[in-house]
């Protein structure tokens, strides 16, 4: 398929997204009572009334305040974006499709997940909405031709921009242009143009499939956007269908990953794995009592080499092989607990709310 007709498949079920917000509408006003002149008396600036201009705030006006970019991926209205473009509670957000209308639907942000800069929403309607089909981004090679769709820069709907996949299974520290950040890791790299406002919008495959979704574009430099890949996707829909909100597993330990600079600062026997250890704060315990990893039996001090048998090292992490599973899932951990190798099971449980 061309690109022309992988746009045509997948424009109308992509959305752009505005957010509007109540600000507080300021007025100019001049105080008489002003200390300019009594300061200055009659000398200088004698015969002169001057007057110094203040502001106040009279009541609030709904303002476009941001925009950013999503997709359907249900004919009964569910849409991905990225958790940062909805993270605000108190902001209204409105959807408008790919289509060309000018119609407009409230958007109600079902879930946010903890984990990934991941957000659903829900729009409703009287008729099926189109909507995405996904494809398989374990399969992605370097080359492949893609496509991205978006609300550039929050004001140009539907903006399409082709590239190539440049990099996969890439690590970056993510920031969200207000202090915060995040780390993304095994995420889709590609030279598609992704700008301010593409975020949450997809990238696609040539058949008009989605293959990742558009969160990060390095600073500083032309043509590095980054993509999350699809596949950690499929269980955050299932999760939100079955029980209206995004539920992840989680283990329960506080760690460091060990590197052959910890290794040699604390005379360790691997230079691979995971740490379990403390935080600073003395409330920062290693493991969260009564979680799977407590139930396992894992103590402060053990290190997990591997994970359903995948090493941990600086290109496999804990958290990335978390991220797929489900809860109620076994996890096989080989550790080492006091120099000696040992295999645990342990059952995964949702992350307390």
């Amino acid at each position: 398929m061309s690109v022309v007709s992988a746009v045509k498949r997948a424009n109308p079920a992509v959305v752009s997204i505005v957010i509007t917000k109540d600000v507080p509408v300021l007025e100019q006003y001049y105080d008489n009572n002003s200390s300019f002149h009594d300061f200055f008396g009659g000398g200088l600036f004698g015969g002169f009334n001057f007057q110094i201009p203040q502001y106040r705030e009279n009541g609030t006006e709904k303002k476009e305040v941001g925009g950013g970019s999503g997709f359907l991926v249900s004919q009964d209205g569910l849409i991905i974006t990225n958790k940062h473009v909805v993270e605000d509670p108190n902001a209204e957000y409105t959807v408008f499709l790919g289509n060309g209308s000018e119609d407009k639907y409230e958007a109600k942000v079902l879930a946010r997940d903890p984990v990934l800069d991941i957000a659903v929403l829900k729009i409703e309607g009287t008729e099926d909405f189109p909507f995405l089909e996904f494809d398989d981004s374990d399969h992605l090679e370097l080359g492949q031709s893609v496509i991205a769709i978006g609300n550039a820069l929050g004001e140009f709907r539907n903006s399409v921009s082709v590239g190539v996949v440049s990099g996969l299974s890439r690590s970056i520290v993510a920031g969200d242009g207000r202090g915060g950040s995040e780390q993304l890791d095994e995420v889709v790299q590609t030279d598609a143009a992704i700008n301010p406002g593409n975020s949450g919008g997809p990238l696609l495959d040539l058949q008009g499939k989605v293959i990742g979704v558009n969160v990060a574009v390095a600073n500083g430099s032309q043509n590095i956007g980054f993509a999350l890949p699809v596949n950690l996707l499929k269980g955050v829909i299932e999760s939100v269908q079955k029980d209206g909100k995004i539920v992840r597993p989680f283990l329960g330990v506080r760690f460091v990953p060990v590197t052959k600079e910890l290794k040699e600062a604390n005379k360790l026997s691997v230079d691979y794995g995971v740490l379990i250890i403390r935080g600073e704060n003395r409330t920062e315990l290693p493991i969260v009592p009564g979680s799977p990893a407590d139930k396992a039996g894992l103590e402060e001090n053990d290190i997990i080499l591997e994970a359903d048998g995948q090493k941990l090292d600086e290109t496999r992490s804990l958290p990335t092989l978390l991220r797929k599973k489900n809860v109620g899932d076994t996890l096989k951990l080989k550790i080492l607990h006091k120099g000696s190798e040992k295999e645990l099971d342990v059952k995964l449980e949702a992350i307390p709310e």
